[in-house]
């Protein structure tokens, strides 16, 4: 337990409580630690903390579109790699064929999203089958390929040196937003038990993000059964459960599914509006402070951002403060739809982010003017 400098106080024109009931003519702004975890004092403005005229420099608000990025290859490893830091690489794979070798990631556990497309995973606890909406999670170590049935995008999350857990569901209790048993586990069925032959096969490690080549006269994903508590597991966006609020709205920290040390990885998926009548209906304006925020689009309409498609990126570096677009904002209190429709990934993590050059090639530059209206 941190020992924070805490002495709450109250200047001033502001509301009893956050995200609700804002001074008239203001909109509010979140200043916090620990990404929502943390303290957090919130201010009200007369004008929008967006409202810049002009915003040079590395942290400036960045889209990509990963749309525009051309197939891959049929290994992970030749999967186009979109930003990193000593915690995560993120990349992304566009996969058209099947795989003709196995793969291992000796740096960390495994994070696949499917965006779009189905398959069959093999590995070493049996086969699974994945489709759109999927997340994967695969062990540090997990010996594996893909079978392509629809040609397959996915979002690749690394935690490097690290594993995936699940969060801390507290007064909620262990089966809110998804139950456990929702996790779906390798079969050692009968398509697996088909591949047991004696075909040559190369087992390809990452380990330092470099290759290692391993060949083998016969398919090593020979496994006859398996025990333990430790295995790739698969759920669906669909599975989830959000956390909802009739009268507030909730931090994106209520919809983490995923995390590690240094990021957390969080789930957008669509939810009833509140009714409320003085509670906010779009996300507030929050510093980003502690962390850097990066979203992937999946699907839908996503009502607090403008001319943003499935299959983009928006990056939020630590350091400047964001909210909704104009667009979005004059729906703050009232909404015409009754939901949410749209379903994002959102990592957010305490290390700075790195953009690679392949990034930079699929980048809309206007994203930080789209605040201007």
């Amino acid at each position: 337990m941190k020992n924070w400098i805490s002495f709450p106080r109250s200047e001033g024109q502001a509301s009893r409580q956050a995200h609700a009931a804002l001074p008239e003519n203001t909109y509010e702004r979140e200043l916090g630690k620990e990404g929502f975890f943390g303290p957090a004092t919130h201010m009200y403005h007369r004008r929008p903390p967006t409202g810049w005229q002009s915003f040079e420099g590395p942290i400036r608000p960045r889209a990509f579109d990963a749309v525009q990025l051309p197939e891959s290859g049929s290994s992970p490893w030749d999967a186009i790699e979109l930003m990193n830091n000593r915690a995560t690489r993120i990349r992304f794979w566009r996969c058209a064929t099947d795989m003709d070798h196995l793969v291992r990631n000796s740096d960390g556990d495994e994070l696949l999203f499917i965006h779009q497309g189905k398959g069959d995973l093999y590995c070493d606890y049996g086969r699974l089958a994945v489709t759109e909406g999927d997340y994967v999670v695969l062990p540090r170590g997990t010996m594996w390929r893909l079978h392509v049935t629809d040609s397959l995008s996915m979002l690749l999350i690394e935690a490097t040196n690290d594993s995936y857990r699940l969060p801390d569901k507290g007064l909620l209790g262990p089966h809110a937003i998804f139950d456990p048993a929702a996790l779906e586990t390798p079969h050692i069925d009968e398509a697996f038990k088909a591949q047991q032959d004696d075909t040559p096969w190369q087992v390809r490690v990452k380990r330092n993000n470099q290759l290692s080549l391993i060949d083998y006269p016969f398919n090593p994903l020979d496994a006859v059964g398996w025990k333990g508590d430790l295995a790739p597991v698969r759920i669906n966006w669909r599975d989830i459960r959000p956390l909802m609020s009739h009268r507030y709205h909730l931090p994106p920290s209520a919809h983490t599914t995923f995390l590690s040390d240094r990021f957390v990885v969080c789930t957008f998926v669509p939810r009833p509006f509140e009714t409320d009548p003085d509670a906010l209906k779009v996300p507030f304006f929050h510093n980003n402070d502690d962390y850097d925020e990066l979203i992937f689009y999946h699907q839908g309409k996503f009502f607090s951002r403008d001319n943003i498609h499935p299959g983009m990126l928006t990056l939020h570096p630590c350091g400047f403060t964001h909210g909704p677009h104009p667009k979005a904002l004059a729906n703050m209190l009232t909404q015409s739809a009754t939901g949410t429709d749209e379903v994002a990934v959102m990592i957010d993590t305490r290390d700075a982010l790195h953009v690679c050059d392949s990034a930079v090639d699929v980048e809309w530059t206007g994203y930080v003017d789209s605040w201007k209206g």
